[in-house]
């Protein structure tokens, strides 16, 4: 990837076009999982170093621009072909673009490649785990299991905007056990805990 398409410029693309504070953590969210997957499938790949961080940083870049475009234009004539057009013309490569196309299944693009599947995969996914560890008597990710997130995905009542199919449907694109991709998702997400706000109230001040 072209050194000046990095994760660094990615993110700042989310915080200057998204005002509000709980989509930027779902973009870093979104984007721990998606990059966690990218050092899977570099170590899978045989990468090593520099190429597989490289690897891995185009993972991070599709999970932090997922999404920047929603605060503007959440519509579904609008979002994501806005910030997928704006992203094209600045120079962005074209996996990401697709990744980004392809996480909205009403974009009429498939999920294809391992980035598009993963990225697919990780963002209800995301969303839900961030809603189950704020219903944590200490906001902590930390205290979140697999159990108990797989107990919450049955609760219809529990994060009702999350489409549970979508998360099931991720670990069959994955071709890895739900509990298996709950786990990913959450191990990374509680590497990034205070990045994301999740760290706990204990832990805030």
């Amino acid at each position: 990837m072209n050194e000046e398409f990095t994760a660094q410029r990615a993110e700042a693309l989310l915080r200057e076009w998204t005002a509000s504070e709980s989509l930027v953590k779902h973009g870093l969210a979104v984007a721990c999982c998606t990059e966690s997957y990218g050092v899977r499938e570099a170590a899978r790949l045989g990468l090593e170093g520099e190429a597989a961080a490289r690897f891995a940083e185009k993972y991070r870049c599709a999970g932090l621009l997922h999404d920047f475009d929603y605060d503007r234009h959440p519509t579904p004539e609008e979002h994501p072909f806005v910030g997928v057009k704006f992203l094209r013309e600045q120079g962005w490569p074209e996996e990401i673009l697709h990744a980004i196309l392809a996480h909205a299944d009403y974009s009429g693009v498939l999920p294809e490649t391992h980035l598009d599947r993963s990225l697919f995969a990780c963002d209800e996914l995301a969303g839900f785990l961030t809603a189950c560890a704020l219903v944590k008597p200490t906001k902590s990710i930390a205290d979140v299991e697999v159990a108990g997130v797989k107990k919450k995905m049955k609760d219809k009542g529990f994060a009702r905007a999350v489409k549970r199919e979508d998360i099931t449907r991720g670990s069959e694109l994955l071709e890895i056990p739900v509990e298996e991709h709950i786990g990913n998702c959450l191990l990374a997400m509680q590497e990034h805990a205070g990045v994301l706000g999740l760290a706990g109230i204990a832990s805030e001040g």
